[in-house]
């Protein structure tokens, strides 16, 4: 039954962020530029110098990194690179994940996370860092288990330091970047986001810190990827993979002493943050460094759909539950969100394609209001263009809320929905902190949750639960060729 009230209440569950606690890692010397200094760290980073909390919390990135992969596998566009790569050939070493037929389904490392970070970021589920807006464990998972592959023997421990160097190094490049270079129309999956491959693989491969210096230096020139993708282009999924592909071939080249840009980061002149980023915080590149883990601050998506709409689904996925709103309730419904978050998704729809629906907030509050729930199965070709879905969506008014946006970067994805119903009553919901994020954090049942979703008839399920086990245990595996070869 529609109550008639307002419900101003705001969702603050609050849990600890792990980056909150210190670690012995290492100290580069503090006179080093911010790159070498960004490298040294990554270089000399051991599983020992990481808290607990945070590999507890890495371990679900993983798996949640793998399931994401597993379900992305299947999809059309991460098909056509797969099939690209099998015709091309390749030096068989590592496995194409999710499809069948091993060991045919092999290839050179590149050329493998090039299809399997695709298939990562192939359907808007895998996470997310807030602040520099990267989605590091589909670039970081892929490109260590690739490596893992061609390196026989390396521990899960070795896995687990190399994908904290990746999220790490890559986070901190993208937080110093600011959302800037978002809304100069670089997608920072694709050009942010070669660091968190290169330092993944520098780490797997043992480089030093020289270098890995070169090896941020070459990954630096190798990033793209234009945010005018997300109208629906098959081409944003493509972006991780060739940013986890250019990460590897940088370590690669690096480890034979090709050289890169030494000050990639700080070069005042066509260096990495001056040409990316109109207004960047260098500051912002070793604050903390090894002390403060922005790998602790990434997030899980709960919704198969870009982050920055999910706390507008939140607030009113809780008005539905709260009042029993019903579509033929809702007269008008009014969504206050920051500057950054307005410009991402409240663009006009039209359903060209699961892309462009997926990145769209109009399509996302519409399928949640008139079908109760948002899921997998609304983001399909055959679902996109529903006409009664459509309609709805002239009742949806967002606006660009100086509140939220006057909190700053923190406060980005946060919300407020205001629904007005045909009975008259004004109901209010406001979501700071969305449900998936360190803030407001999901548990590990939950993420498990999402795994066995995403991999149901893709594994057997005897499969699916081996590989939660593994990864639930990585940090005590000798080896990890098991979980590989189940992939």
């Amino acid at each position: 039954m529609l109550k008639h009230h307002a419900d101003t209440r705001i969702p603050m569950h609050i849990t600890p962020p792990v980056s909150t606690r210190p670690a012995a890692a290492a100290n580069p010397q503090d006179g080093a530029s911010p790159t070498r200094r960004l490298a040294a760290f990554a270089a000399s980073l051991r599983f020992e110098d990481l808290p607990r909390a945070l590999v507890e919390q890495i371990r679900l990135h993983v798996l949640d990194g793998i399931g994401v992969s597993l379900h992305g596998a299947t999809l059309p566009w991460t098909r056509h690179v797969a099939d690209m790569v099998m015709a091309e050939g390749g030096h068989p070493v590592a496995s194409l994940w999710g499809h069948q037929g091993a060991p045919e389904a092999r290839t050179s490392v590149s050329q493998a996370v090039l299809v399997n970070a695709t298939a990562g970021h192939a359907f808007e589920m895998d996470d997310i860092h807030k602040e520099s807006i990267l989605h590091p464990n589909s670039l970081a998972v892929p490109v260590a288990l690739a490596l893992a592959q061609a390196l026989p023997g390396v521990s899960g421990r070795e896995v687990l330091a190399a994908i904290v160097a990746g999220y790490e190094v890559g986070t901190r490049v993208g937080n110093a970047a600011t959302t800037r270079l978002f809304l100069n129309g670089f997608h920072p999956q694709g050009v942010t986001g070669t660091f968190v491959a290169a330092a993944t693989a520098g780490r797997m491969l043992g480089l030093g810190a020289d270098a890995m210096t070169h090896a941020l230096g070459v990954a630096g020139s190798m990033g793209a990827g234009l945010m005018a993708a997300q109208e629906g282009a098959m081409v944003k999924r493509l972006h991780a993979g060739r940013a986890a592909q250019g990460g590897v071939h940088a370590a690669y080249l690096a480890q034979r002493g090709f050289t890169g840009i030494e000050n990639i980061l700080e070069a005042d002149y066509g260096g990495f943050l001056s040409s990316f980023s109109t207004a960047p915080r260098n500051e912002r590149l070793t604050e903390g460094l090894g002390t403060q883990w922005e790998a602790g601050e990434v997030g899980f998506k709960m919704y198969p759909n870009v982050t920055s709409m999910h706390a507008a689904l939140d607030a009113y996925k809780d008005l539905q539950a709260a009042h029993g709103l019903r579509p033929d309730d809702v007269e008008r419904i009014e969504v206050g969100c920051g500057h950054m978050t307005y410009v991402h998704v409240a663009w006009p729809y039209r359903p060209v394609s699961v892309t462009a629906a997926q990145m769209n907030l109009f399509y996302g509050l519409s399928v949640l209001a008139m079908r109760g729930s948002l899921t997998v199965a609304d983001y399909d070709d055959a679902r996109i263009g529903d006409p009664a879905v459509i309609a709805f969506m002239q009742r949806i008014h967002p606006f660009e809320d100086e509140r939220i946006e006057s909190k700053g970067p923190a406060f980005r994805h946060a919300a407020t929905v205001r629904v007005l119903t045909r009975a008259g009553a004004v109901l209010s919901r406001e979501v700071w902190n969305r449900r998936g994020s360190p803030e407001n954090a999901v548990s590990r049942e939950e993420v498990e949750e999402k795994f066995f979703a995403n991999v149901a008839g893709r594994l057997p399920a005897q499969s699916a639960q081996r590989i939660a086990g593994l990864v639930n245990a990585l940090d005590t595996l000798p080896a990890i060729d098991e979980l590989t070869a189940l992939l």
